[in-house]
């Protein structure tokens, strides 16, 4: 009865525990991939790059970026296969075709539903997709389409196909009338011996060996294909499965299967159907709905989802272990009787371990150790007894249950003070100081303190003296020793001891010496200098770089970390070698560091929750084949262009062909180049370096950045060359891309040809007129010598000018002399008429006074001598006989051009030609002032004179005339 009972229960038992260690699990939301929310189908090409079958269409996955190319009629993609040729074939709704590479990279499809009769076109949805020997077979409901070359044949189901699959080379198809087919000798035949019921829905066919291959059904179970027939598997969890609903299944590896159930997830399994490892809600996934599943070529496992796509990196030699019943910062582990112990922010949580050589596939289920809720800080198993230190105290852990052995609040660690079993004396790091215990008839009692040394010791080593070293993270470190006599001697190291700063030391004892890891390095104890130095050995492995947390494992290895980074210093070969491991940045307990390198399969690291697994051994030994690929090339300007699309013709994968070179026009500034490596689950781990050859040809530093931009190239050709490497050291073969950058039309061809012509024009244009400036020197010589006689001519003229001029200066400056003369004369006049005329009036008032008849007579006599006309009349006659000879006979002139002027006007002209005042005129006249203005109008109505002439101007222009007659 317990029998029955113990077999009853025994698949729910399995069911409920799972591996204690799962691989990660990376979600596409529907927002990361840009397409619909299903996705019914996968495959991979030679690059390594994903398609999916989706809602939306066609997804295409590089590692780092999603695309979507939809069908034609924007119908659900159900089914994708690619060919050995690269073309991706695809199934819609009443279309089915394939996508190919154009010579720019760039994907297109090509419909082949022409290619069916007009009477099949209307086949609905294409569910599956098989390439056997170059042909392409398309499942419908009710037809299956065959492309061989350009033909077409039409496969109609008897009732309807509900799958179609290879399998050891053959195809295979279920018809829900006639049962499982194979297809052969282009027809499509029944298998005898069929257990399999022709209603039973199949969901997969898997090889087992070369001869056999297990059927995976819907909700029917199991089925095994072998020589003798199709016969049912009896399966351990059979039953689970029919419930679970099997919607498609795949090969793990030669031992392991993936089944994709409707209702629960995803379950990895034996070909016993023993379930290895399950994978639900609780384990990462989106939703428990899994429609497809694919294997790819690293063995990682891809989900197609009813809302979303999955990844679980099922080959990795990292898991993460956290399936506590109550979810912790991982702070401790250790493996002990059989049994892992995982000390946590929460509790202590233990499980039984199963014999294998890698943990973290033992199955179980986690269970807590009582009296451990908390934080507990460290383990420590020490004459085989399990030491829990703790928030609350020291404890013993026995029976999966914690004893105190010590009330003292917050134990960090315990050290023992020898390497001689029994262990009989530890020292132990609490919150304020340290606690010796002895051990003695097999159990640990606490024996005294450190008098005088109170800091929180989380970090303490015993070096091979005894001494006890301890750091504190703030404060220091400290050395404690005995001094002989039973007291203890506290020595404090800090900067001033060689250490490069107080803050941030921690001490641990590596290589059986005492080093300390810090700010600036890892620094060694000097014992004959009684200080710290950088140590020689950790300074050429690791350089200067800070480091928080060394750990030594049973090889020599040196684990350690840099700040949020995780790195090994391995010494199993010939040289050590500093080895990072970048899946793990960021993702550790920061300031709460621990690592538990069990061996090189188990290696354990605290994590922000719970724990990782570390399979070294694994690690070193998986070295995925590298690749690397040009995603993208495209030219940056107004509108930006792409050049290539990523997908190389398939009989140029490098895409290094002449062919595919593209010429990119110079006023195109920038080419901007993305490339990815698909290697998925290792992305953190990648490394790239570039080079562009016709530019430089040294290679760049290695990035994890995935693009490049050049600016400005001068014209010529390129390769650009891109490399990528693991954290391992592995490098891929570079992938290349050539292309051409055009000169400016300026430095073309045409441009050199057209400059030729022009040349050649010009030194034809130069010999023409070279020619013909001859024939002008020529004619400008004898038109020179014409000149030159003109010139003496002129010359002889310009002497003669010359005399001329002379004379003329000569005649100018006599006309002056004389004029001034005149001036002279005139004023001469002027004074002798107003002396005249003074005298008169004096004469006729002495004339008024004299009462003697003779005197009067004599001075009328005088008076009458003075106002005599013919003096005067004299006088002006040679005045004017001067002044004609001045003014070129100006006179003369006026008379000739006003015959009728009397002589007292031709006296006022003269005057006024001179330019006197109306003053000076009336006293040379003889009359007054306004017997001059009067004169003045009467002159200017006789010579006809314009009243806004000026009379003197008038005057003037009269002798400019005559001189103009004369030179003339």
């Amino acid at each position: 009865m317990k029998f029955i009972l113990l077999f009853f229960f025994l698949p729910i038992c399995v069911v409920g525990q799972n591996t204690i260690g799962l691989p990660d699990v990376i979600n596409h939301t529907k927002q990361s991939y840009g397409g619909g929310l299903q996705t019914w189908d996968f495959c991979q090409d030679s690059l390594g790059l994903i398609y999916c079958a989706n809602n939306e269409g066609l997804l295409s996955f590089d590692g780092k970026n999603w695309k979507v190319y939809p069908l034609p009629n924007k119908t659900i993609v159900r089914s994708v296969k690619v060919r050995n040729d690269q073309r991706i074939f695809v199934g819609g709704q009443d279309e089915l075709g394939y996508y190919s590479s154009t010579t720019n990279g760039q994907l297109q499809y090509h419909s082949l539903t022409a290619s069916i009769p007009v009477k099949d076109r209307s086949f609905g949805d294409v569910w599956h997709i098989v390439v056997l020997n170059e042909n392409v077979f398309f499942r419908t409901t009710h037809k299956i389409f065959k492309f061989s070359n350009e033909s077409v044949a039409t496969y109609n189901a008897a009732s309807e196909f509900s799958f179609m699959g290879l399998c050891n080379g053959r195809l295979y198809a279920h018809d829900s009338r006639n049962g499982l087919l194979v297809f052969e000798n282009d027809l499509w035949s029944q298998l005898p011996n069929s257990e399999l019921a022709a209603n039973e829905i199949v969901t997969g066919i898997l090889p087992i060996n070369k001869d056999s291959a297990l059927i995976t059904t819907l909700k029917n179970g199991f089925y095994t294909i072998t020589p003798a027939g199709i016969t049912r598997k009896s399966l351990i969890n059979t039953s689970l499965f029919k419930n679970e609903r099997v919607y498609s299944s795949t090969t793990v590896n030669e031992r392991w299967i993936a089944l994709a159930t409707s209702n629960n997830g995803l379950y990895i399994t034996d070909h016993s159907g023993n379930i290895i490892q399950k994978f639900g809600r609780t384990e990462g996934l989106q939703n428990n709905n899994v429609l497809s599943v694919f294997n790819d070529n690293q063995g990682n496992l891809w989900l197609g989802l009813d809302n979303g796509i999955d990844f679980i990196a099922n080959n990795s030699a990292i898991k993460n272990i956290t399936a506590f019943p109550q979810a912790g910062s991982g702070y401790t582990t250790i493996v002990y009787n059989n049994r892992l112990f995982a000390g946590t922010s929460n509790g202590l949580y233990s499980v039984e371990l199963q014999p294998m050589q890698d943990l973290s596939f033992s199955k179980g289920s986690f269970d807590l150790v009582k009296n451990t809720s908390g934080q507990n800080w460290g383990l420590a198993n020490i004459n085989n007894q399990l030491l829990l230190g703790h928030h609350e105290g020291a404890f013993l852990i026995k029976d999966n249950e914690a004893r105190p052995i010590s009330t003292v609040p917050g134990f960090w660690n315990f050290v023992p003070l020898s390497n001689t079993a029994p262990i009989a004396k530890i020292v132990a790091g609490n919150y304020k100081g340290l606690v010796n215990f002895d051990y003695a008839n097999g159990q640990f009692t606490q024996a005294s303190t450190i008098p005088g040394f109170d800091e929180s010791s989380r970090f303490v080593a015993i070096d091979k003296e005894g001494n006890y070293w301890v750091s504190h993270p703030y404060h220091g470190v400290y050395m404690i020793t005995a001094d002989g006599g039973g007291k203890q001697l506290i020595s404090l190291y800090d900067d001033k001891k060689g250490l490069p700063s107080t803050l941030n030391n921690h001490v641990y004892k590596i290589k059986n010496e005492i080093v300390v890891a810090s700010q600036k390095g890892v620094y060694a104890y000097n014992k004959q200098k009684n200080a710290f130095e950088p140590s020689p050995i950790f300074k050429e492995l690791l350089g200067d770089q800070s480091i928080r947390y060394l750990k030594e494992d049973a090889k020599g290895n040196i684990w350690f970390i840099h700040e949020k980074n995780l790195g090994v210093i391995d010494f199993t070969g010939k040289t050590p070698i500093t080895l990072y491991l970048p899946e793990l940045n960021n993702k550790m307990l920061s300031g709460f560091d621990f690592i538990y390198p069990l061996n090189e399969a188990n290696v354990f690291v605290a994590a922000e929750n719970g724990f990782f697994h570390i399979n070294y051994e694994k690690y070193k030994r998986t070295i995925p084949q590298l690749k690397v690929q040009v995603r993208s090339v495209s030219i940056i300007s107004t509108h930006d262009s792409v050049l290539f699309g990523g997908y190389p013709l398939v009989d140029n994968q490098s895409n290094t062909g002449e062919t595919l070179r593209p010429n990119i026009a110079d006023e195109y500034k920038t080419v901007h180049i993305e490339y990815s490596s698909s290697l998925f689950g290792y992305q953190e781990n990648l490394e790239y370096s570039y080079r562009l050859v016709g530019l430089t040809n040294l290679w760049s530093e290695w990035t994890k950045r995935t693009e490049k931009e050049y600016t400005t190239l001068p014209p010529g050709n390129y390769v650009f060359e891109v490399k990528v490497r693991s954290n391992l050291g592995n490098e891929s073969v570079p992938a290349t891309y050539a292309f051409r950058i055009l000169p400016p039309w300026y430095r073309t061809i045409w441009a050199f040809l057209l400059y030729t012509i022009v040349l050649l024009t010009c030194v034809y244009g130069f010999y023409k007129w070279q020619k013909q400036k001859f024939t002008r020197q020529q004619a400008k010589y004898e038109e020179e010598q014409k000149r030159i006689v003109y010139i003496h001519e002129l010359e002889l003229s310009k002497t003669e000018s010359e005399l001329i001029a002379l004379r003329n200066e000569k005649l100018e400056a006599e006309i002056n002399y004389k004029n001034s003369e005149l001036a002279s004369s005139a004023m001469h006049l002027v004074k002798k008429g107003e002396l005249i005329s003074k005298s008169k009036s004096q004469l006729s008032q002495v004339l008024k006074g004299l009462d003697n008849p003779e005197a009067v007579a004599d001075l009328k006599k005088m008076i009458r001598s003075l106002t005599d006309d013919d003096n005067m009349d004299k006088e002006w006659e040679n005045f004017a006989r001067h002044f004609d000879k001045v003014h070129s006979d100006f006179l003369n002139e006026v008379k000739d051009k006003h015959p009728t002027i009397t002589p007292n006007e031709l006296k006022l002209c003269a005057y006024l030609r001179m330019n006197l005042s109306t003053k000076e005129i009336a006293q040379l006249m003889n009359i007054s002032v306004r017997g001059v203005e009067i004169s003045r109008y009467r002159l200017r109505k006789k010579l006809g004179i314009a009243s806004e002439t000026s009379l003197f101007d008038y005057l003037i222009n009269i002798t400019t005339e005559n001189k103009s007659d004369i030179k003339v």
